[in-house]
């Protein structure tokens, strides 16, 4: 989103996009040739030939329009469809963002309409109900507040505190506005009865049964793409582990990888190494050890880490060298391509994706959805 903190790696590159040339006349098919017109001269012949021409014209009004092409080259029509496997990934990311922009202008409303209908019973304006009930609760920041909040601060803003204190006193003291508003409506939200029924995308992403954390019965499944050296990766990693722990039973997650290897030279090979690792029964274990140990991706940290893990040093090492699940990185990263992944960790939580290194409450939120549209309670429930 603009203006929003990154919570993924993106790729290196884009691709550009391609002009076409403009589209050439096409002829009517409807106009009947003037050389057959010239067969119908004579009384009865006219007659004849009017209700011909009367049939055909109602039988090509009877039957649907065939499809229109969007490009001709060479006498070779293009059709819209045609442009799909071009740009099938594209589209899924439009139609997501379009998700996205829908659901925040609906909570939006939502949360609006209920600040009125509540303000009306209380003979109030909108404005003067969350003057009342939000605004005058915010208290002041403490001096404790504002150092705390310029050390975490201080090497963007890199001036001295007394030259910022104003500035810091007026920022906290809007974001303690704004928590305590969105609270408020929140809790206004959650009293009233409010059914939405916008529901996100969805896409079908397969997964590496070989590489699932959880119960491989649970109704919810998230396939991950991630890359071992991605920094926001690092962060969603026990975030998503804790997750299996509060939906035991009810939620699975498959890894699958997407190295992002223009900027991280060391995730293709930790994927690898991962998947060596799974092909001697420890996945998990090895997948684990790269994300608290980012640093240390390297081919010979890559072989200390399989002989902590009481891995066999020969046949790890075969693999990696040879190159044994190299192409099925490389499928990963292609199916996630076609998934709509554009960056790293990327999320499908049956089907809906989650892009980046997202809080819990993110993640509950589509999972409680899915539970409750399987008939199942969530977390909190």
């Amino acid at each position: 989103m603009p203006g929003s903190p990154r919570s993924h790696c993106p790729p290196a590159s884009m691709g550009k996009a391609r002009d076409f040339p403009s589209r050439p006349a096409l002829r009517d098919e409807g106009v009947v040739p003037r050389t057959r017109l010239s067969l119908c001269r004579g009384p009865w012949r006219f007659l004849l030939c009017l209700w011909f021409a009367s049939a055909v014209w109602a039988s090509q009004a009877a039957q649907p329009k065939g499809r229109e092409p969007i490009a001709v080259v060479g006498g070779q029509a293009i059709y819209d469809e045609d442009l799909l496997p071009l740009i099938q990934s594209q589209m899924r990311q439009v139609r997501q963002q379009e998700y996205e922009l829908k659901s925040k202008a609906l909570e939006s409303l939502i949360q609006q309409k209920l600040l009125e209908a509540q303000a009306s019973k209380r003979g109030l304006s909108a404005s003067a109900l969350l003057e009342q009930e939000a605004d005058a609760k915010v208290s002041e920041p403490s001096e404790a507040e504002i150092q705390a909040f310029y050390m975490a601060q201080k090497d963007r803003i890199n001036r001295p505190l007394e030259e910022v204190k104003v500035q810091l006193l007026q920022a906290l003291k809007q974001a303690k506005l704004e928590q305590t508003r969105r609270a408020y409506l929140e809790n206004l939200q959650a009293q009233a009865e409010v059914a939405v029924y916008l529901r996100p995308p969805k896409v079908e992403v397969g997964y590496d049964p070989a590489r699932v954390r959880g119960d491989p019965k649970a109704s919810v499944t998230i396939v991950e793409f991630s890359d071992f050296q991605c920094p926001f990766c690092v962060r969603a990693y026990p975030v998503v582990k804790e997750l299996l722990t509060t939906y035991k039973g009810r939620v699975k997650l498959a890894y699958r990888d997407f190295p992002l290897r223009q900027i991280h030279a060391q995730a293709q090979i930790a994927a690898e190494a991962s998947q060596c690792a799974g092909d001697q029964g420890k996945f998990w274990e090895y997948h684990d050890r790269l994300f608290e140990n980012q640093s240390k991706l390297d081919k010979p940290a890559l072989a200390g880490h399989a002989s902590t893990l009481g891995l066999d040093a020969k046949q790890f090492d075969a693999c990696l060298t040879d190159g044994k699940f190299r192409a099925q990185v490389e499928q990963d990263l292609q199916e996630g391509t076609r998934a709509g992944v554009n960056g790293t960790p990327a999320f499908f939580i049956n089907g809906v994706l989650l892009s980046g290194a997202q809080p819990a409450s993110a993640f509950e939120q589509v999972i409680n959805a899915e539970l409750a549209a399987l008939g199942e309670k969530g977390a909190t429930q």
